[in-house]
């Protein structure tokens, strides 16, 4: 096999990065491939990384923070188990890529960020690719959007100390929550599913994500 990318369209190193990374890693769901196809990545990434766009890894975006490694983002996803008629609530809007491809399954998204610059970014891209009004909240996630809730989907997009229990709560019945748990330089992504008052947990995989800042969360970014 030759470089991904080398030699080839975004639009074609895309649909590789679905073949290679998505697909021969197990992702199956069928709506979850068809987002992972249609949404541009390169969009969301900086210039300078833009022939980095579909490599298998994170990207700094600036401040801190990262686009997600796209299989993260199918796994993630995947786990969800969106329906058309969900209501989705993600916290850490960031580049904003993850967002579009929620967007992609659902129209009924809310995503919250605490950095000004970086959610004023991600809405004028998610604006420029045609969502109109993309719900962006600047704010603590650790409290997520009790206003707007019960949630029937929440994804945490980035390593939580403990699961925030303002979220929990948040968390429609049948509901499903995917989170990073664990230190701050290593954790475990975990699917969280509410049923009545009882809380379900299943372990997914090793991941390592940026710390989710906040009251519920870790309340300094000192060592990154």
């Amino acid at each position: 096999m030759g470089i991904l990318g080398q030699g080839k369209s975004l639009d074609e190193q895309r649909t590789e990065m679905v073949d290679r990374q998505l697909i021969a890693r197990g992702i199956s769901d069928p709506d979850v491939l068809k987002a992972m196809r249609g949404v541009p990545r390169d969009r969301f990434v900086p210039t300078k990384f833009l022939s980095d766009a579909y490599k298998d890894g994170p990207l700094p975006i600036g401040g801190g923070q990262t686009i997600s490694q796209p299989y993260m983002v199918a796994v993630m996803t995947e786990n969800l188990e969106i329906e058309p008629d969900n209501k989705i609530l993600e916290i850490g809007t960031g580049s904003g890529y993850q967002t579009a491809v929620l967007l992609a399954l659902t129209d009924n998204v809310y995503s919250i960020e605490r950095i000004t610059d970086i959610a004023e970014h991600a809405r004028a891209v998610l604006r420029d690719l045609g969502y109109s009004d993309p719900n962006i909240k600047i704010g603590d996630g650790t409290l997520g959007w009790p206003e707007e809730g019960p949630f029937d989907g929440i994804i945490i997009t980035s390593g939580a100390p403990s699961v925030p229990e303002p979220l929990k709560e948040q968390l429609a019945d049948g509901g499903r929550m995917v989170i990073p748990v664990g230190p701050r330089h290593t954790q475990t992504l975990l699917k969280i599913t509410r049923q009545g008052n009882r809380y379900t947990e299943k372990e997914i995989t090793a991941c390592v994500f940026v710390p989710l800042i906040g009251k519920h969360g870790w309340q300094q970014d000192t060592s990154l």
